[in-house]
């Protein structure tokens, strides 16, 4: 199956899915957890290898490698990092592409090509930048966790705490004042338990928004030093792939459109243009014989109505290419139906319940059946073919397939490239296959959206 393709291949990230409160918090937890150990890493190697860049700048050869080799340990701890913000900002990763020095550069260009990219520096920056900040998430994160379940299980273990208020003589008593002495309260055990569960309680419940204002703060920092530049630079790599996708289908609406009306010159030129000729010369004849010999001059003039007949067909069938009046007043389902019953080989039709869709689409839609019914009767040699179009979503699918002896193709010149043209510039796409002996089947994929779902948006 060969396929013409309007779009080009860069799919679309997945957004992380959305997780319940006590998953996210798992995730959270985790990432802040984790993020410590990793910031120390990232703190002691970077400012280590800087130091010992720095250090030994005077020796150019010696210093410049070791500041390479920060800027390398930076990206790859922040290649990890970008990978661990996504399931907490809930957010695809930010794809990054750093700067690579030309093929076929030299050692020393291709030694100093991280100095030049500023995504390395922004890496290193933030490495130790993080450290910092980990550290209050982290202890806060750590604080919290033991606070709401070392509260919650106070009364497990209150019994395993040292209180002996007759000490032996000569032993040191330290002063063990708990939290009811604190409040005035009398220091028993259902007092110690009803406060320090009421304590845990609290922290319980402000556990999950404690820790993922925790995990956005670390994660929002790195997110803004490592995705900040990447993302600008990728949204500009989109909007250059949109404008080369747009000139693409302009180039080929316009290629479409040439070709759609040099052949409307020649079908008007082999067909009704010859005709209305034939028929000046007729009726000059017919004139020059009314007074000589008017029975001659009366089959002239038959003979001429007869080539007006055939002009007026002729020309009904080129209007039907340009505007089908059917298609306009009844819908595409009406309009296929009356293709179908000029076809010269039994054509079934199965279209769906459609609603009305905008006229550009309803048109290429139409455009389409009429071309491949065309090359079934003219080129198939099949004895039946079959149309179907059903709506999939903000798409109409249009399929028609013939049991005849296949050999179809995009090449141009032929119908089917003109075709894919026109389906390229609304945004659509064409698939065909069609083996040798058959059968074929062509599908059309064109953008479509309900007219009614079109005015409620321009009312909206």
């Amino acid at each position: 199956m060969t396929s013409i393709p309007i779009t080009p291949p860069y799919p679309a990230a997945a957004s992380p899915r959305r997780r319940g409160w006590f998953a996210q918090l798992g995730v959270d937890t985790a990432y802040v957890v984790v993020g410590f150990p990793l910031a120390v890493i990232s703190f002691a190697v970077g400012v280590s290898l800087i130091c010992a860049g720095a250090g030994l700048l005077a020796a150019f050869l010696v210093g410049i490698p070791v500041f390479v080799l920060a800027l390398l340990v930076a990206r790859g701890l922040a290649e990890v990092e970008r990978s661990r913000i996504v399931p907490v900002l809930r957010r695809p990763r930010v794809p990054v592409v750093y700067r690579r020095s030309a093929p076929g550069s030299g050692w020393l260009r291709r030694l100093f090509s991280p100095l030049a990219e500023g995504q390395y520096w922004l890496d290193t920056v933030y490495g130790l930048l993080r450290f910092p900040v980990t550290f209050g998430t982290f202890s806060v994160v750590v604080t919290w966790w033991a606070s709401a379940l070392g509260g919650l299980s106070y009364g497990l273990w209150d019994w395993s705490l040292p209180r002996d208020a007759n000490p032996e003589p000569g032993v040191i008593v330290v002063n063990n004042r708990g939290l009811p002495d604190v409040l005035g309260i009398a220091n028993t055990t259902t007092n110690r338990i009803l406060i320090y569960t009421a304590i845990g309680i609290v922290f319980t419940v402000t556990l999950p928004f404690v820790v993922r204002a925790c995990a956005l703060i670390d994660a929002w920092l790195a997110h803004g030093l490592l995705n900040g530049v990447a993302g600008l630079r990728h949204q500009v790599a989109d909007l250059a792939r949109s404008r080369d996708v747009a000139t693409a289908r302009t180039a080929a609406a316009v290629s479409a459109e040439a070709n759609a009306l040099r052949r409307l010159e020649r079908d008007l030129h082999d067909g009704p243009q010859q005709r209305l000729v034939r028929l000046a010369m007729d009726l000059g004849r017919a004139r020059v014989q009314l007074g000589s010999d008017p029975d001659a001059a009366a089959r002239t003039v038959d003979e001429a109505i007869t080539q007006t007949r055939e002009a007026l067909d002729e020309l009904r069938t080129l209007s039907r290419g340009i505007a089908p009046p059917i298609l306009t007043d009844r819908g595409l389902a009406a309009a296929s139906a009356a293709l179908a019953a000029r076809s010269t080989v039994a054509v079934r039709v199965e279209l769906a319940q459609l609603p009305r869709l905008p006229a550009l689409t309803e048109q290429t839609a139409y455009f389409t059946i009429a071309e491949a019914l065309t090359n079934v009767a003219k080129h198939s040699g099949a004895t039946s073919a079959s149309v179907s179009a059903s709506l999939d979503g903000d798409r109409l699918i249009v399929d028609i397939a013939d049991d005849g002896r296949g050999g179809a193709h995009l090449a141009k010149g032929h119908g089917l490239a003109g075709l894919a043209d026109r389906l390229q510039g609304v945004g659509g796409q064409l698939w065909v296959s069609s083996p040798p002996g058959g059968p074929t089947s062509i599908r059309a994929e064109v953008p479509a959206v309900p007219a009614a779902s079109v005015q409620e948006g321009e009312a909206g």
